[in-house]
């Protein structure tokens, strides 16, 4: 049964709030949940890489992000871009995978909206089967064995049928490429994207589509923009899960409800140590690919009536341990970059000190 996050008869939006951030005020304080454990920098066995949109600044192709994630010692290059490839021709794609292997740097694919219906959807690959079917190849040409896509962005939850719909344009897309996804032996990685889809809805999605040949792009930082704990968001997704694009969060409570900003690894109110030990425990084969996406606040305004409109179905526990979450952080100031240059210094910064963070401090990464 599914508990909906509306007062009571005669309790206001504001009172039920602080009802249940009380309720969840044991939770966040409970022995262990924000115990630093004494293993935290033992190594994991995890595979440690980089999401490329963490220095989309550089505008760098596919052979300069590998000599990138080569000189910081990762596993696994995740580029979620097709437009980062110079030729989408097989023989192009076989000497970037020489390349990959000789650096001994794992790839992994992506690409973006593959619903048809999607207000993110764009027809620059053909439809969306088409772009699917270009994603698959380039997946197996380049030895990754998923191919990232995502639904769209939180503004799909406004259109005509809500996301329901939207998750059911975009089932039918991916089983008509199932036989093609099947026969490379590469699977689709729909990503929890840009406040779209929260966990349990993406799982009914990857249910309908399939879960033989359908999983999960984890993204932590989105799952605060549909108001999840990360925590929460990866004890839903984990059985689903096939790759990730991963960063640290600060949540704090504002007059109308409460601000995400994203921000370097372990430097959000995110409690990294727990999450990273329950990955082990959970995906102890899937690779985590940091994705930094730092300096600017989304606010979530949750004591408004009408910002539930497009939430009919939020569960009240979940939502409970996200209001938890928002109390245990503080403001920060955004950054913005007074031009190109320092914008790049600024990405490489945040991407280079979260894989420091993720290898010292968390033991994440094999090199």
């Amino acid at each position: 049964m599914r508990l909906h996050p509306h007062p009571q008869p005669g309790q206001n939006r504001r009172t039920f709030l602080k009802t249940a951030g009380a309720v969840t005020a044991g939770l966040a304080l409970a022995p262990g949940v924000l115990a630093q454990s004494d293993s935290a920098s033992a190594k994991k066995k995890i595979k440690l890489g980089l999401d490329n949109f963490a220095v989309r600044a550089m505008n760098w192709k596919a052979g300069a992000l590998l000599d990138y994630a080569a000189s910081l010692k990762l596993d696994t290059l995740f580029i979620t871009d097709l437009d980062a490839f110079e030729s989408h021709e097989p023989a192009h794609l076989r000497e970037l995978k020489a390349k990959a292997d000789d650096l001994n740097v794992q790839f992994l694919l992506g690409t973006w909206s593959i619903c048809p219906t999607s207000k993110s959807f764009r027809n620059k690959w053909g439809t969306a089967e088409e772009h699917l079917a270009l994603g698959i190849r380039m997946a197996k040409a380049l030895g990754s064995p998923a191919i990232r896509v995502v639904l769209g962005a939180g503004e799909d939850r406004r259109t005509e049928g809500g996301i329901e719909a939207r998750i059911a344009d975009t089932v039918k897309v991916c089983k008509a490429c199932r036989n093609q996804a099947m026969d490379a032996g590469v699977k689709i990685a729909v990503e929890n994207h840009a406040g779209d889809m929260q966990a349990w809805e993406l799982v009914t999605l990857i249910e309908a589509a399939g879960k033989d040949y359908v999983g999960a792009n984890m993204d932590s930082g989105n799952a605060c923009w549909t108001m999840e704990d990360p925590l929460e968001n990866l004890l839903t997704l984990a059985p689903y899960v096939l790759t990730t694009s991963l960063r640290d969060s600060m949540v704090w409570e504002s007059e109308n409800g409460a601000k995400v900003q994203w921000t370097a690894m372990g430097e959000g109110c995110v409690d990294v140590k727990t999450y990273f030990e329950k990955f082990a425990e959970l995906c102890p084969n899937v690779a985590v690919n940091i994705e930094t996406i730092s300096g600017f606040a989304r606010e979530l305004p949750y004591l408004k009536p009408e910002f539930w409109n497009v939430w009919p179905k939020a569960k009240a526990s979940s939502f409970a341990k996200f209001v938890a979450l928002a109390k245990r952080g503080k403001a920060i100031p955004p950054h913005r970059s007074a031009n190109p240059q320092e914008e790049q210094e600024y990405q490489k910064g945040e991407i280079e000190r979260s894989i420091k963070y993720c290898k010292e401090v968390l033991g994440l990464g094999l090199k």
